[in-house]
């Protein structure tokens, strides 16, 4: 942490930016006990999200490549597409951010600083339970998605629009959207692996 002295050699209060450093440690810092493949599939999770999250952001707000390819969808008017892309991206890494939870203490003893519940122990189940179904939907989701996509058709069984990536995009720029996104296939066998080792450490089984 970093912190500041007077002329006296009085130590003050933390700057912002060593407040930030420690807080994130405490964050990503592991529990004891856990096993270094748990620690590396944990912190490897985020990783597995931001690329699609940046290719969207940067297709849809900067407008890089074929703007024609991304169209609004079935979002309502009132919904700027570039809010919802962004809230989308910021809230799919969040979600993915959670994984580090059952390696670090945050896991296992709810933060101080969230109301009522600061301080209180995670019960094994709490954690585990919603992140055991996690791996399972998002391994399902990501899988049927691209074997669809392969296929030519959504995951409701018709054709793909036309503007669809993988319908209006080629060369380079197909390539790189297929490098984005196939990374999420990760997500959900990292989760479960993450899982794994969470239930036995904390004795779950």
């Amino acid at each position: 942490m970093t912190v500041t002295a007077d002329p006296a050699g009085a130590a003050t209060a933390p700057t912002p930016s060593g407040r930030m450093r420690a807080a994130w440690k405490r964050a990503h810092t592991p529990v004891p006990g856990v096993p270094r493949w748990a620690r590396i599939a944990a912190y490897a999770i985020p990783f597995t999200v931001l690329p699609s999250g940046a290719w969207r952001i940067l297709t849809v707000v900067f407008h890089v490549g074929d703007e024609a390819t991304h169209g609004r969808g079935q979002l309502p008017d009132w919904l700027p597409g570039p809010v919802y892309i962004v809230a989308l991206s910021v809230l799919s890494e969040l979600l993915a951010f959670t994984a580090v939870g059952l390696i670090a203490a945050w896991g296992e003893v709810v933060p101080r600083w969230i109301p009522l519940l600061g301080g209180r122990r995670v019960p094994p189940l709490a954690a585990l339970v919603p992140a055991a179904l996690g791996a399972v939907v998002l391994t399902a989701l990501w899988t049927a998605a691209f074997v669809t996509e392969l296929s030519g058709v959504t995951l409701q069984g018709r054709p793909l629009p036309a503007d669809s990536p993988t319908v209006a995009l080629h060369g380079w720029e197909l390539a790189f959207f297929h490098a984005t996104y196939l990374p999420l296939l990760l997500w959900g066998p990292l989760l479960a692996a993450v899982c794994f080792a969470y239930g036995r450490r904390r004795g779950t089984w």
